[in-house]
């Protein structure tokens, strides 16, 4: 299995395709050093909703500012965050999540006893972190054509070899890139024109795995002939 965290590039002035940022292969270490929940949640809001200081963070997070700062610190330390240069105060310092995008292949740690626990917390972190987007989302009072738009769907009608799996990841991952370089001229979360909708921040979730068939039930061959419903599960909230 493997996890990738891509944030936005940066966008040239403009407009225009982000930037693409370098990938961070995460290992042993780096591993180690984001495996805890608070640390990565820190990280989360900064990924998605960009610099702040431990101040406004452990007032979001519920937590003691020198917990935040702590871990803090710690993020910086494995290079998961920076501080923001010319902001802030020797007191009151800004921090941002570093401009990589992070992978992490499970397997590179197959053989790896003392990665299991670090790995267990960091792959349960990002599943919980899913979840909880997914959640905000349903609950938030979105307008109709924002509700028509978003989906919370499932395909389970296929079979597929390990080669096609990742060849479908591969291209669904292209898909989401062409989309990351689309721009209103206002830019996300500005005022929309002639009454369509501003862009606004938009999270893209792709979860796809092997699943293991029940031991008692012969594999169907007949996807041909099953009904259409049987195809997709597609939810607009």
């Amino acid at each position: 299995m493997s996890h990738d965290d891509v944030p936005e590039g940066d966008r040239p002035a403009g407009g225009g395709a982000p930037a693409p940022r370098p990938t961070r292969r995460m290992d042993a270490r780096s591993l180690r050093g984001i495996a805890h929940p608070l640390r990565m949640r820190i990280l989360e809001l900064l990924t998605l909703d960009g610099p702040d200081t431990a101040t406004g963070l452990s007032r979001r997070l519920g937590e003691n500012t020198g917990t935040v700062s702590w871990h803090l610190r710690h993020l910086a330390d494995h290079d998961f965050i920076e501080e923001e240069t010319g902001r802030g105060t020797r007191r009151e310092r800004w921090w941002r999540a570093a401009a990589v995008s992070r992978r992490l292949d499970t397997t590179d740690f197959r053989d790896d006893p003392d990665a299991r626990g670090p790995l267990s917390v960091y792959v349960h972190e990002i599943v919980q972190q899913h979840f909880n987007q997914v959640v905000d989302y349903l609950a938030d009072d979105w307008g109709p054509e924002w509700r028509d738009a978003g989906a919370v769907a499932q395909w389970h009608d296929l079979a597929l070899t390990p080669d096609q799996l990742a060849a479908m990841n591969q291209e669904l991952a292209q898909v989401v890139e062409r989309y990351r370089g689309v721009a209103t001229a206002d830019g996300a979360g500005g005022g929309g024109e002639g009454g369509v909708p501003a862009a606004q921040p938009v999270i893209v979730q792709l979860q796809s795995f092997p699943r293991r068939p029940r031991a008692d039930v012969p594999p169907r061959h007949d996807t041909a002939h099953r009904d259409r419903t049987d195809r997709t599960d597609r939810t607009n909230p």
